[in-house]
């Protein structure tokens, strides 16, 4: 007992003449382990490791070890999870889904330009009052179009045209406008549904869509940059604020390079998986966005009036460069 009573008092000491006890971050994602997302978290971590000289570190929990997208977030928000990152944001703000309205960007450019703007850190403050500190957002990507019968090129050729979508609100309430019909078919059952005719074409991220194979039954993709979709990457504000100033500037600075850093990462995976497609006979366009961009106002006026109309048109304008 009394040789217990003594390590206990040496490693009491040791802490103290130390300075600062490390602390430890949980991070999680749904995202796989060999992941663009996973290398950008590891990055992250490894440098705030760095920058507080190992006194603050991070866990990584990928592949949804700690739960889906939602579980995460919900987690971040009750403070089981110091940190989360996912494209479900309900449970930190709704009002974040409008960065996923039809054609509010033009191009990647476009997106980051606004995500760095005054106007788009005021969007992604809207989690504060929920418990949440807003770190900010990694690409998810742009969502295109894929058809097994011809490419789209107007909207005339989505018209009536049986698309399978993930039950998403505004892709659905998208879909309706462009005149499709949008069928919500589990992420796993589409190759067949696309290669049994259950549905004409598909609305996909291009990486899905090339590591899904869904090109082999699915042989034209239309590059129409139609949706946005964000990674959101966020922590508990008591935990960010129970950090001292130093660990706090370690984690801003963090993120800020490592999203730099998959930005650049995320446009060279995007030119070479677009060319291993055509070299494996994808017919490939580029869609012109006005023509559709045309069609989706009843999308905004729905979720104006969930969101807020002013709320929504400012962010519209903001998008645009305005």
């Amino acid at each position: 007992m009394k040789h217990l009573l003594a390590t206990l008092a040496a490693c009491s000491m040791l802490t103290l003449s130390s300075g600062v006890q490390a602390e430890t971050l949980r991070l999680a994602h749904a995202s796989s382990s060999s992941s663009l997302i996973q290398k950008a978290v590891e990055m992250f971590a490894k440098e705030v490791s760095d920058k507080t000289g190992g006194e603050l570190t991070v866990q990584i929990f990928p592949d949804g070890q700690l739960g889906d997208e939602g579980p995460i977030a919900d987690g971040v928000g009750s403070g089981s999870i110091d940190i989360g990152l996912g494209g479900v944001a309900d449970a930190i703000d709704p009002k974040l889904n409008v960065v996923t309205l039809p054609f509010l960007f033009s191009d990647l450019d476009a997106v980051h330009a606004f995500l760095d703007s005054p106007a788009g850190k005021k969007v992604f403050d809207t989690g504060q009052d929920n418990g949440f500190h807003m770190l900010g957002a990694l690409d998810s990507g742009f969502r295109q179009f894929a058809d097994t019968r011809r490419p789209i090129e107007t909207p005339a050729d989505l018209k009536g045209a049986k698309i399978r979508t993930p039950p998403n609100p505004v892709i659905l309430a998208t879909m309706n406008a462009l005149g499709a019909l949008p069928q919500s078919i589990p992420f796993g059952e589409v190759y067949t549904s696309l290669q049994s005719g259950v549905v004409d074409g598909t609305e996909p991220e291009i990486r899905d869509f090339y590591d899904q194979k869904w090109y082999e039954v699915s042989p034209y993709l239309s590059i129409a940059n139609y949706m946005w979709t964000p990674n959101y990457w966020f922590m508990n504000a008591d935990r960010f604020d129970s950090l001292s100033k130093k660990d706090q500037d370690a984690i801003t600075e963090a993120v800020a390079d490592t999203t730099a850093w998959y930005r650049k990462e995320l446009g060279a995976t995007y030119d070479t998986v677009l060319t291993e497609l055509k070299d494996a006979g994808v017919k490939v366009n580029v869609v012109d966005q006005a023509p559709f961009r045309a069609m989706v106002d009843p999308v905004y006026a729905k979720f104006g009036a969930e969101w807020g109309k002013d709320f929504v048109a400012s962010v519209r304008k903001a998008a645009s460069g305005k």
